[in-house]
This record gives structure tokens, C-alpha cells and sequence, in this order.
């Protein structure tokens, strides 16, 4: 493995690719927010504003934490699948059990 990257380096190679991401994420908040009718408590918005308080906490693995706040730590298998495919997050109540 070779020398890790400076902080300048990790700036200079990233930083226009992930600001795209930001504004990205900032235009679908944007469009959540002046969209019509019910869904203002839907879990996945919710999910992804909370993820973006991980990522301003400070704190170190934000990656990790991020996957773990949107992941689903049930350990008791399920009979069936609703649906098929991912929803990118679990709702609050799914994992408090409720």
C-alpha cells in the first residue's frame, strides 16, 4: 500500500464530484419540499436528513454510521417479502420494533 493522500491531495482529486452530490441532494430536497399532497413524514426524506446530521457531526466513520443508521438490524427473518427491491433506509418505527 502506498503513501496515503495529503488533505490538499484528497481536496484537489474530489471535491468537484462531491459537490455536484451536494447540490444534487440539495435540488431533491428542494423538489421534496414544493411537491404537492401527503408524504411530508415519509421515512426515506427523513433518512437522508439524518444522514446529513452524521455527516456534520465531526465524529470519525461517518460512512459506517450512515449504513447503519439506514440499515435494517432485525434479527428475526420475515415470512415474506412486501415488495420487490430495496427502499434505501428503514422507517423509525421498523426499528424500534414498533
Amino acid at each position: 500500500m502506498g503513501t496515503p493522500l495529503t488533505k490538499q491531495a484528497v481536496a484537489d482529486l474530489y471535491f468537484l464530484e462531491h459537490r455536484a452530490k451536494v447540490l444534487d441532494l440539495a435540488a431533491f430536497l428542494d423538489r421534496f419540499d414544493r411537491a404537492m399532497g401527503p408524504g411530508n413524514d415519509d421515512f426515506r426524506v427523513h433518512a437522508l436528513k439524518a444522514a446529513v446530521a452524521l455527516l456534520l457531526d465531526g465524529k470519525p466513520e461517518r460512512a459506517r454510521r450512515v449504513l447503519e443508521l439506514w440499515s435494517d438490524h432485525s434479527s428475526e427473518p420475515i415470512d415474506r417479502a412486501p415488495m420487490k427491491g430495496a427502499l434505501g433506509a428503514m422507517p423509525l418505527a421498523a426499528k424500534d420494533g414498533r
